[in-house]
């Protein structure tokens, strides 16, 4: 069963070092999101997943101690997903900002695994592996990798795009509310087109939330760089 899930955006430029001197824009984020991950330590679960979004063919369960690095973005870092080492295919970026988050709040004694998740996952698709993932364990937590719309400004990698604030918007309501109906009611299409890459994870952990009564809370909303960002708990 679901006990706790850590919403959270998944840039590279969350990682000081990939960021270089822009790495204090994005303190505050930074912030909210160990906020966000202590919320998920203090459910002592059974078994923690982090889900994110991965590209054509990356996609797909990751075990722990599977590998990640940052040396695509030029700089020689590397994580792994929780304890241990394990040879195999190297995680997508987003779950390697999920386990370098993880590395910073120190928690080494829950099992960690990894689910990259492509964007076309159909939302029905996506609930019912949310609910396989809340039926793993007696307690689960979930990391959920995923940014927001990538078309908030005429510099976004999108460029503008004027359906891109309200769609984050109203993102923002559902996670913040922990609102499952309006977090399945997400336009699959739609977030295909703002290049918003959290709504396949974020529909999982509606799929999964279903019988688990869990409040939500939005600690943190900007839209730095022209995308959305957006860091939430439900507990």
């Amino acid at each position: 069963m679901l006990v706790a899930a850590a919403v959270c955006p998944c840039p590279p430029l969350l990682v000081p070092e990939v960021a270089a001197g822009a790495a204090p824009e994005l303190d505050a984020l930074r912030a909210a999101c160990t906020d966000a991950l202590g919320v998920l330590a203090a459910a002592r679960p059974d078994l923690l997943v982090v889900v994110g979004p991965a590209g054509q063919g990356e996609g797909g369960a990751f075990p722990q101690g599977a590998p990640g690095s940052f040396r695509g973005f030029g700089v020689e870092l590397d994580v792994r997903l929780g304890q241990g080492a394990v040879e195999g295919p190297a995680l997508p970026s987003s779950l390697a900002v999920g386990a370098w988050l993880l590395e910073r709040i120190g928690r080494r004694d829950t099992p960690v695994e990894g689910l990259g998740v492509e964007e076309t996952l159909a939302p029905e698709r996506c609930a019912e592996t949310g609910r396989d993932l809340a039926a793993r364990a007696g307690r689960v937590a979930l990391l959920v990798m995923g940014d927001a719309s990538a078309c908030r400004t005429v510099k976004a990698p999108g460029y503008l795009d004027e359906r891109a604030e309200p769609f984050d918007a109203a993102v923002a309501r559902a996670l913040g509310a922990a609102d499952l109906a309006a977090v399945r009611a997400l336009d699959a299409g739609l977030a295909r087109e703002l290049k918003a890459s959290g709504r396949a994870p974020w529909q999982i952990l509606a799929g999964a939330a279903e019988d688990a009564a869990l409040d939500g809370a939005l600690l943190h909303e900007d839209a730095p760089y022209g995308v959305g960002y957006l860091v939430a708990t439900w507990s």
